[in-house]
Order: structure tokens, then sequence, then C-alpha cells
């Protein structure tokens, strides 16, 4: 964190600064995500479509009724909170792939919504005129000044879920995550902790689609569909699914990977999948584990000489 804090001191370039608030935002999701799957494990397909809740709800409300950004804050996440909550009472009682099956489902149809309510969302074509967030004034209108809001945004969903992690509520979904018979025989109220983290790592998408819509000042439907759910889901496999710095490895290297690639035209797609591929069979408990290791290595190393 120390590193982005420092950033825009070492380059000011706003192409740089635009790609790594892209990067705090898939961090942000990403870190709910990871709650749900790496220690609930709980498989969501349809997480776009949470981000995309909170996208348009802040969207529509200040685009369309003049809302100040921060006052739409609270109905975005509560409105993201309700619909997971509806969402997953009934399909969360399911397990394995049928419970990813309805995650798919969820996203699918929600993705339809944004096409379909044209009057509110614009349609295929977006919501366009959204404002950019202010806070008593202070409007976060630059490229440099949404980088510092995103990412601050980000490190306190971080601690939280760092806090989350580590506490009674963390040690439970873990429990659950290794056998829900065998955390159910200990006294743990499995499917209220599965509700419970469902509806969080929604609100945490929602907070992702709130800071996107503002910062762009322009949503559409094509953000949310079934490929961004998957794109964010291999984020959190690629860099360590169930790990703290999981998400953060695979929301940054998913988002900043793309653009060097961009210079091999023709290719670029052929290299991305051979990549995550590589990854996937190399690395299997994903870019975290890896880099955790090499301390421990590294002292390895100095014990032989």
């Amino acid at each position: 964190m120390a590193a982005i804090a420092v950033f825009p001191a070492v380059s000011s370039n706003e192409y740089f600064l635009t790609i790594l608030a892209f990067v705090g935002i898939h961090v942000l999701i990403c870190t709910g995500l990871n709650l749900l799957m790496g220690y609930a494990g709980q498989l969501c397909l349809g997480h776009a479509g949470f981000w995309g809740c909170g996208a348009y709800i802040s969207g529509v409300l200040t685009a369309k009724f003049a809302w100040p950004p921060v006052l739409a804050l609270f109905p975005s996440i509560f409105g993201t909170a309700l619909v997971a909550f509806i969402v997953g009472f009934p399909i969360l009682q399911l397990r394995g792939h049928y419970l990813s099956m309805a995650t798919l489902g969820f996203g699918i149809v929600v993705y339809i919504l944004f096409v379909q309510v044209d009057s509110l969302t614009g349609g295929p074509s977006g919501l366009v005129n959204v404002p950019s967030f202010s806070v008593a004034g202070f409007s976060v209108d630059t490229p440099l000044r949404n980088y510092y809001f995103i990412w601050g945004v980000t490190a306190v969903g971080l601690v939280g879920a760092m806090n989350l992690a580590n506490s009674r509520v963390g040690r439970a979904l873990k429990a659950i995550h290794t056998s829900e018979v065998a955390a159910e025989t200990m006294g743990i109220k499995t499917f209220r902790y599965k509700l419970m983290i469902f509806v969080l790592s929604a609100v945490y998408a929602a907070v992702g689609g709130v800071l996107y819509v503002h910062y762009l000042n322009f949503v559409a439907p094509a953000t949310f569909g079934f490929m961004a759910s998957m794109l964010l889901v291999t984020m959190v496999a690629a860099g360590g699914i169930g790990t703290l710095w999981g998400p953060i490895l695979g929301a940054m290297i998913l988002t900043v990977l793309p653009e060097y690639l961009r210079a091999y035209e023709g290719l670029e797609v052929l290299l991305y999948g051979v990549i995550l591929a590589a990854v996937m069979m190399f690395m299997p408990r994903g870019l975290a584990s890896v880099l955790g290791g090499i301390p421990s290595y590294v002292q390895h190393l100095v014990r032989m000489k």
C-alpha cells in the first residue's frame, strides 16, 4: 500500500493512474468475493450482477433524479444488500454445481434487466451524465483525486476483510469451508454465516460499482455480463483463493496484463489465455502462495550456506 501511496509522486501519467484506479476497484470487489469463495467456500458465478446493482442504483439516482453522489451511496449499498439477501436466502440452501448454476442465472437475469429497463438505465447504450463523486463541496473529478479516493476506500475494505478473517466469524467461515456437517456439529449456524458473508461480499461489489460509475461518469450493461463475473472469479483464483493477498495480486496482474499485451496485436487474447493456463497449471494455489514461500526458501538457502 505504501507503493500505491507514493506512485503519483514517481509518475503523474494519467494513463497509469487510470489503470491503477481500475486495479483498486477490482481489488475491492475481489476482496469481497474472496471472503465468499475462499473462506466460506461458496462459488458465485454472477458476482458482476452485484457490481452492476451498485453502479446502476447510484448512477440512476444521481443522473436521473439529481441526488448528491454521497447520498446515493447509501441506497446503493442497502439496495444491493437487500437483493443479495433475497437472492441468497433460497440459493444458499443449494450446494456444489447447483449453487454455481443458480448464481450464474442471477447474473444473467440482472444483466437482462439492465438492458431492458431502458427508461432508467439507458438500455444497451448505457447511462450518461453521471456526476463525479463529491464530498462537502470537494469534487473527485481528476484522475489523481480519483486514484487516491478509490484506493483510500479500497484500503478500508482490505483492513475490514483482514480483521474479519482473523476474527471468530472468520474461523467459523473456514470451518464451514472445510466441512459444513462438522461445523454444524460444533454449533455453528452454517446457513446464517453463509448468508451473512454472501450479503457482505455483495456490499463490497456495490461499493466498487459506485466508485466505477462516478469515475467514468457513464455505465453500460456490457460491463457486467457473464465474462465480467468469470474475470472476477479468475482474479481471485489466480491470485490465491482464501489468502489475504490473493485478490490484490490477481486483480493487479489481470487488470494490467491486457494493457501490456496490446502491443501484440492479433495475439493478445491467445497470449492472455496461455498465461492464465500456465498460472493455474503450475501455481494451482495462486500467486500468493508462491510469493509467500519466497522468504522461507531464502532462509533455507542461507542455512545451507
